[in-house]
C-alpha cells in the first residue's frame, strides 16, 4: 500500500485500539489537518517554500507530547527514524514513533533509548512517560489556555520557551534566563507567561490566593512602549508605565492634599495594579533611588528585556534594582548566546531554558534570509600622498586602516560621498534602510550626502535617528517604522539603532563602521530579519569588513570556551583597577569627546587625537575611488560565494540520486520532487541558492532538474519550452478530450513560471486561474481524484520522455 492507505487502514486503527481518537483531552493533529511545525525557509517562487510538517502529532490534555513518522508498509521501519529524530529535537517533545503500520520503533529523547514495541502507548500513560513526578503548578500552568486575542497562537518555539519557563517556576527556580534571535518575539512569550501566571494567580509570597505582581525592566523607552502594547489585552486598569512625570504628577497630587509634611517622606509611586512596565533609568533617579520606595518583596516576577546589556553586571547599578528585588522570580530576556563579553548575564541568570538561533529562524521561515554584498575597494586603507591636499599632522609613514577612520583619526569626505553613491546606485530607492555611522556626526555627514545623492529627492528622505535627536528623532523613527509611510526612508545612525527597532520593512543594512564586538553584530542583523509580505530577503552592504564576523564561530554556533581574561592577570578573578585614576571602577571626571561630542565618548578606543582631514588629488581621486562587489550568502552557517557554494552542491549530488534516471524519476513524482528539494534543503541547498546557480549557468529558462543533471553529469540542459514541444502530443494522448484544454494551461504556466508550477499544492490554484474555482473545473474535467491522477501522470511524460 502507498503511505496514504498505510496510515487509513493500519495506522489509524493501532492508534484508536490505544485510545488517541475516543479518549477525552486527546487529540492527533496530522498533514491532513493543516497542522504545520513551521512555515520553511522563504523563497522568491511562490509555492516553493518547503513546511515541516508531521505525519502525526499527538495531544493530551493540550500538551504535544509524542510525534510519529508514518511509511508505507512496503517499507522498512526504519526508514522514518531520521526524520522522527528530527522533528522530536525540535518540537523539544521527549518521546517519538517511526512505524510502518506493521512495526512501531519506539524512541526516548532523553534517555537515548531506542527500540520496537508491540503498541503505541495509550494518552494516560504517554501523560505519565513524559511527566513521572507531580507538580501541582506544573500542570496549572499548563492545563491554562494561551490568550488567543486576535486569533494569533504561539508558534512552536514561543510555546516551548513559554512552557520552559513556566516549568522552570514550578520547580521553585528563582533565575530564569531565555535565549532567542532578534525579532523572533520574546515581548510576546513574555506576555504569555504572564497571562498564565496572572490567570492562574500564581504568587511568589502566597500562591493561588493573590493576583501576581509583575514588574517589565528594560533600557529604553522605545522598548517598554512597544512591551506595554503588546501586553494590550490584559485590562489597561491593570498596567501603569511608570515615568518621571506621572511619578512628579502623583507626588504634586499628594503634596497638595496633605501639606509640607511630604518633604521628609518617601516618594509616592503607583502600586496598586498587576503589571508594571518601567526602564532602568526612571527606577534609579531619586535620591534614595525610586526603586526603593517599593518593599523589596513587593514584585512577585521581574522580565528583564534585552538582560546582555549590562543589568546583571557586578558593577552596574542596574544590578542593584536585581539585587534588591531579590526575593522575586527572575526572568532574563536576550538575544545573544553565551560570550566572555556577557559571561556576567549568565554566571547571574544561569544557563538558558531554551535557546531558539538566527539560523533556525531562519531555516524555519519566521525570520528573513539575508544576502551580504562586500565592498572591495582600492580606498579600504590609505596612505599619504604629495598629491593629496592635507590638513593637520599626517603620519606619512603610516597606513591609516578602517579603524583609524572609525576613530575619528582621519577623515575624508570624498571617501564616505563614494560610498553613499555606491550603495544609492545598488539599492532600490523607495526601500527602507539603516545606515550605521561611526559617530553621531558623521551619520549627520552621511545623511546629507545621501539627501544631496538621493534618486529621488526629498527633504526629508534620509534623516538622522541618533541619542542627540531627541523627541524629532523619535517621530523620524516612529514614521520609519510605519509601513504605511514612505518618507523618511533611510536612516542614518551610530548606536542608537542596533537594537530596540521594530521595523519589518527594512531591506537594507549600509555598515558604514567597523562592527568588532559579536553581540552587536547580531543585533544589527537582527533589524532585517523581521517578516513582512513580499520580503525574501534583505541585504548587507558592508563596506567595513564586518563580515568576517560571520566567520566566526561565536556567530551562530556553540559557545567558544572561555579563556583568561589578560586583564586579570589570569583565570579570572577582579578586573584591573583604572590606571589613570587607580579605582575601580573608574571614577576620572570625563569630558565630552571632541569628535563625535558624546559624553561619554562613543569612539571606540577613547578620545583620538587631533584629527587629520584628507581631500585626495583628482588624479588619486579618480585611481582610488573604484569599487568592486562580492555578493555572499549562508550555507550550513557559513558564508560563502556562489561558487564554493556550486563545489559542495556538486560534491554532495551522488548522495541524492544514483544516476540521471533516478533523478528523472524522482523529479517526475510532485511527491518525491518535493522530498528530494526537501533534504536538498535541510543540507543547506535551499531552493533560494538553487535558483542562484541556475543563474550563474545561465540556464533560468531551464527546469531546476536539467541544472541538477549538469552539474552531476555535465549534460546539456533543454530550455521549458523545448521540453514541452517534444512531449505536448505524447501528454495529449494519454488525456481525456475534456481535460486537454487544462493541460495545454498547464504546460504554458510550466514553460513560463518552472517547476514549482508543478507542485501539488498548487494544483487548487491553478484551476481557479483557469476556471474561476475549483467546483467550476469539476464539473467540466471530471472528479477532483481523476483531475489529480491527471495533473500527475503529465509529469511523468515530461520528465521520463
Amino acid at each position: 500500500m502507498n503511505e496514504s492507505d498505510t496510515r487509513l487502514k493500519k495506522i489509524n486503527p493501532r492508534l484508536m485500539r490505544a485510545g488517541w481518537l475516543n479518549v477525552p483531552e486527546a487529540d492527533i493533529l496530522t498533514e491532513q489537518s493543516a497542522y504545520q511545525i513551521a512555515p520553511g525557509r522563504i523563497q522568491k517562487a511562490k509555492g516553493a517554500r518547503n513546511p515541516k510538517k508531521m505525519d502525526y502529532l499527538l495531544v493530551y490534555k493540550k500538551q504535544k507530547i509524542a510525534i510519529i513518522e508514518a511509511k508505507s508498509d512496503e517499507k522498512d521501519v526504519s526508514e522514518g527514524v531520521e526524520q522522527a529524530k528530527l522533528y522530536a529535537d525540535m518540537m523539544k517533545i521527549r518521546f517519538t514513533y517511526s512505524t510502518n503500520g506493521d512495526k512501531i520503533w519506539a524512541i526516548d529523547m532523553q534517555t537515548g533509548k531506542e527500540g520496537e514495541v508491540d503498541r503505541f502507548p495509550t494518552p494516560d500513560e504517554l501523560w505519565k512517560m513524559t511527566f513521572p513526578h507531580k507538580n501541582e503548578w506544573r500542570d496549572r500552568f499548563l492545563g491554562e489556555p494561551f490568550c488567543l486575542d486576535g486569533g494569533r497562537k504561539p508558534r512552536y518555539y514561543q510555546e516551548i520557551a513559554i512552557n520552559n519557563v513556566l516549568k522552570a517556576v514550578a520547580d521553585g527556580k528563582k533565575r530564569i534566563l531565555l535565549t532567542l534571535a532578534t525579532g523572533t518575539g520574546k515581548t510576546y512569550i513574555a506576555f504569555q507567561i504572564a497571562w498564565k501566571l496572572l490567570r492562574t494567580r500564581w504568587n511568589i509570597h502566597k500562591p493561588g490566593e493573590a493576583l501576581p505582581k509583575i514588574l517589565f525592566l528594560s533600557d529604553r523607552n522605545i522598548l517598554s512602549n512597544q512591551a506595554l502594547n503588546d501586553f494590550s489585552p490584559f485590562d489597561e486598569n491593570a498596567m501603569v508605565r511608570i515615568t518621571p512625570d506621572l511619578i512628579k504628577s502623583m507626588n504634586v497630587r499628594v503634596k497638595a492634599d496633605i501639606g509640607e509634611q511630604l518633604e521628609c517622606a518617601r516618594m509616592f509611586v503607583p502600586m496598586g495594579k498587576s503589571l508594571y512596565f518601567t526602564i532602568f533609568q526612571t527606577f534609579m533617579t531619586g535620591e534614595p533611588p525610586l526603586y526603593k520606595n517599593y518593599p523589596r518583596d513587593f514584585f512577585d516576577f521581574i522580565i528583564i528585556d534585552e538582560c546582555h546589556r549590562g543589568g546583571a553586571n557586578d558593577e552596574s547599578e542596574w544590578r542593584d534594582i536585581l539585587t534588591y528585588f531579590e526575593p522575586a522570580v527572575q526572568l532574563g530576556l536576550t538575544a545573544t548566546p553565551k560570550r566572555k563579553i556577557n559571561a556576567d548575564t549568565y554566571k547571574y541568570f544561569g544557563e538558558p531554558v531554551y535557546t531558539y538561533s538566527l539560523k533556525q529562524g531562519i531555516d524555519d521561515g519566521f525570520l528573513t534570509p539575508y544576502r551580504v554584498r562586500i565592498s572591495i575597494s582600492k580606498i579600504d586603507e590609505y596612505k599619504y600622498s604629495k598629491d593629496d591636499d592635507v590638513e593637520g599632522d599626517i603620519d606619512k609613514e603610516k597606513t591609516y586602516t578602517e579603524n583609524d577612520f572609525y576613530n575619528g583619526n582621519i577623515e575624508m569626505e570624498q571617501r564616505d560621498e563614494h560610498r553613499v553613491k555606491e550603495f544609492l546606485d545598488k539599492i532600490d530607492p523607495k526601500e527602507k534602510t539603516i545606515v550605521f555611522c561611526a559617530t553621531q556626526v558623521h551619520a549627520m555627514k552621511v545623511r546629507d550626502m545621501i539627501n544631496k545623492n538621493s534618486h529621488l529627492p526629498h527633504p526629508f528622505y534620509c534623516v538622522r535617528v541618533t541619542a542627540n535627536d531627541g523627541a524629532e528623532g523619535e517621530k523620524n523613527l516612529k514614521d520609519f517604522q510605519d509601513n504605511d509611510k514612505t518618507i523618511p526612508t533611510v536612516l542614518t545612525t551610530s548606536r542608537k539603532l542596533s537594537t530596540g527597532v521594530d521595523a519589518r520593512n527594512v531591506r537594507n543594512i549600509v555598515l558604514m563602521r567597523p562592527v568588532n564586538d559579536i553581540i552587536e553584530f547580531k543585533q544589527i542583523i537582527g533589524r532585517g530579519t523581521r517578516l513582512f509580505e513580499d520580503k525574501y530577503f534583505f541585504t548587507i552592504y558592508d563596506f567595513v569588513g564586518a563580515y568576517k564576523n560571520f566567520e566566526d564561530p561565536e556567530w551562530d554556533g556553540e559557545p567558544i570556551p572561555e579563556e583568561p581574561n589578560p586583564d586579570t592577570g589570569g583565570g579570572g578573578g577582579t578586573p584591573m583597577p583604572c590606571p589613570k585614576c587607580g579605582q575601580r571602577p573608574c571614577v576620572c571626571v570625563p569630558e565630552p569627546c571632541a569628535v563625535c561630542g558624546n559624553l561619554p565618548c562613543t569612539c571606540p578606543g577613547g578620545r583620538p587625537k587631533k584629527k587629520v582631514k584628507v581631500k585626495l588629488g583628482p588624479i588619486r581621486a579618480i585611481e582610488l575611488l573604484t569599487t568592486e562587489w562580492e555578493e555572499k550568502f549562508m550555507y550550513d552557517g557559513k558564508l560563502i560565494s556562489i561558487e564554493e557554494f556550486i563545489v559542495k552542491l556538486f560534491g554532495r549530488l551522488p548522495v541524492y540520486f544514483e544516476d540521471a534516471d533516478d533523478l528523472h524519476k524522482k523529479w517526475a513524482d510532485p511527491d518525491t520532487r518535493a522530498k528530494l528539494l526537501e533534504q536538498l534543503d535541510r543540507e543547506g541547498f535551499n531552493l533560494e541558492n538553487l535558483r542562484r546557480v541556475q543563474s550563474m549557468v545561465s540556464a533560468e529558462n531551464c527546469d531546476l532538474m536539467d541544472v541538477l543533471e549538469f552539474l552531476a553529469y555535465h549534460t546539456t540542459p533543454i530550455e521549458r519550452q523545448k521540453r514541452v514541444e517534444l512531449v505536448r502530443n505524447d501528454i495529449l494522448n494519454h488525456v481525456a478530450s475534456q481535460q486537454q484544454d487544462f493541460v495545454n494551461f498547464v504546460l504554458s504556466q510550466y514553460v513560463e513560471s518552472g517547476e514549482s508550477q508543478l507542485a501539488v499544492n498548487n494544483l487548487p490554484d491553478l484551476l481557479k486561474l483557469k476556471y474561476g474555482s475549483v467546483n467550476d473545473a469539476i464539473l467540466l474535467m471530471g472528479n477532483a481524484s481523476h483531475i489529480r491522477d491527471t495533473f500527475i501522470g503529465m509529469q511523468h511524460t515530461l520528465y521520463m520522455q
